[in-house]
């Protein structure tokens, strides 16, 4: 009985061997490799992004806090001017005393552009770069009308414009004057120069295809970053991703640019309560380029290794399926007659025992008839060994077509003798098998030799086992018993069958019957 543990055992070695899971395992290893390097890229373009996102974040803060701070700087110098105005004796007082009072220091710094106070006219009556201040009429601006018309607005940023006194691009702020009626009394104006923006936006290196903008909360762009002269002053306000900001305030999202076409990883905030919107947009090629370049350097290699490993596994697969096909050859070699090209004695032995176990087992018939050819001999010591060949080629061939089942096993088992094992076969279809025999035996002819047809004949063994046999004893006798047959047929004249009798269980019963022809 075989132990449990070895039939698992024995299946894996069989597998391990086999041909077909070698070639699986080379294929699904790649796809293994692939698959996790598919997990690593795409760890590693969430890290890229995961980046990105807080680069973005940390730019526009720190952006976003230096505008802030510096708009309030400024706003606190546009109402300290405002409400020093109306201060007692200021009109009387000389010039320069009264510039020093309306303009503190923080309005002289470098990126500010001029500061007027313009009277309700619309005339300039203190300039901060001038004493006494340079003549101007501001009435048309569209700050001035805005606070002429309304009250209580506060700091009101207007749209880029260029200055009438320097000629530069600035970004307008405003507050309104009252008398101490309530009237309009006019406007304190502030200016930032442009170049404050670009310059601030220059330190920020986005990839080639980032972008900062600075917004009004009516969509007209201050300043972007790259500088293009026909960007400042451009309206955006219908354009999906300005919406976006409006709506949100502040965030984060993918969209593309209506400038340029062109996906952006867009961050944004409003500036305090300042009418402002800043951007930091980085293009989603230069997020990903550092990636892909890994992406292709990590996935060519991984390919060509799964390629090579692939190819190695068929190669492998191939050699084996050559060992196993030189193997399955050797093995039909070793169980197959060279010269006849039929199942050998060591086949017939296998066949044999398993047919007889199995006709044990279920109780069925097995059959056997044991085949030599008459006076051999002569042949070969009158015609010669080849002819003599020629004759158990032949035979073979006859012997073969005596049977159809795939069951029924034609064998040599040596020098002239064949062997027919007929399983699930009784005696009397045994003997219609010897009968083909030596009908097929007697067309036999050896042209070369002059061997004519009914020259060569055969004496055949027949022994039965099972239901309708004749024996009931052990199968494993049933070559015993066939091969006494067969001397009994040569000796009773050859050309013949002789069935192998039951071992008598008393004297008084012969040891063999004729059946067939004689």
């Amino acid at each position: 009985m075989v132990p449990l543990g070895r039939l698992p055992l024995g299946r894996l070695n069989a597998r391990l061997r086999s041909a077909r899971t070698w070639i699986a395992l080379g294929v699904l290893a790649p796809v293994g490799m692939v698959a996790i390097s598919g997990l690593m890229l795409a760890d590693l373009r969430r890290d890229a992004w995961d980046r990105a996102e807080q680069t973005s974040r940390n730019l526009l803060q720190v952006l976003e806090r230096d505008i802030a701070r510096n708009f309030e700087i400024y706003d606190l110098s546009l109402q300290a001017a405002a409400e020093n105005i109306g201060a007692p004796g200021l009109a009387q007082a000389d010039p320069r005393v009264r510039q020093l009072i309306l303009f503190d220091r923080a309005a002289t710094a470098r990126d500010m552009g001029v500061m007027l106070v313009i009277d309700a006219q619309g005339d300039v009556i203190a300039d901060l770069g001038a004493v006494p201040p340079r003549v101007g009429n501001y009435a048309d601006r569209e700050y001035f009308k805005i606070h002429q018309a309304r009250d209580g607005l506060g700091l009101q940023v207007g749209s880029p414009i260029i200055s009438r006194l320097t000629g530069e691009r600035m970004l307008p702020f405003s507050r309104r004057i009252n008398r101490p009626d309530g009237g309009f009394g006019g406007v304190v104006l502030g200016t930032v120069k442009l170049t404050y923006f670009e310059n601030l936006f220059r330190e920020i290196d986005l990839g080639p295809g980032g972008a900062i903008n600075l917004y009004l909360a009516d969509g007209t762009r201050i300043m972007r970053y790259p500088y293009t002269e026909a960007d400042i002053g451009a309206n955006i306000a219908q354009a999906s991703t300005f919406r976006r900001f409006v709506r949100d305030r502040q965030g984060s999202f993918i969209g593309t640019s209506a400038r340029d076409g062109i996906e952006r990883f867009y961050a944004f905030t409003r500036i305090g309560t300042l009418p402002l919107i800043l951007n930091v947009a980085l293009s989603t090629w230069d997020v990903e380029a550092a990636w892909f370049a890994k992406a292709l350097i990590i996935g060519g290699i991984t390919l060509v290794l799964c390629g090579l490993t692939i190819a190695l596994s068929l190669l492998f697969g191939r050699e084996l399926r050559r060992r196993e096909a030189a193997q399955e050859a050797l093995a039909a070699l070793s169980r197959t007659d060279a010269l006849t090209g039929l199942p050998n004695r060591r086949r017939f032995e296998e066949a044999f025992a398993e047919a007889t176990e199995t006709a044990r087992r279920d109780g069925r018939p097995l059959s056997l008839l044991i085949v030599d050819a008459d006076h051999f001999k002569r042949y070969n010591d009158r015609y010669g060994h080849p002819v003599g060949d020629e004759i158990l080629k032949a035979l073979a061939r006859r012997l073969a077509a005596s049977v159809h089942r795939p069951q029924d096993l034609v064998s040599r088992i040596g020098g002239e003798e064949f062997a027919l094992l007929l399983p699930d076969t009784d005696v009397a279809g045994a003997g219609r098998i010897a009968d083909r025999v030596h009908a097929e035996v007697a067309g036999l002819t050896v042209p070369s030799a002059g061997i004519g047809a009914g020259a060569v004949t055969v004496s055949i063994g027949l022994a039965c086992t099972g239901p309708g046999g004749g024996y009931g004893g052990a199968a494993a006798d049933l070559y015993r018993l066939a091969d006494g047959a067969l001397y009994a047929a040569k000796e009773g004249g050859r050309n013949q069958t002789r069935l192998a009798a039951a071992p008598a269980p008393t004297p008084q019963r012969g040891p063999l019957q004729l059946v067939g022809r004689a």
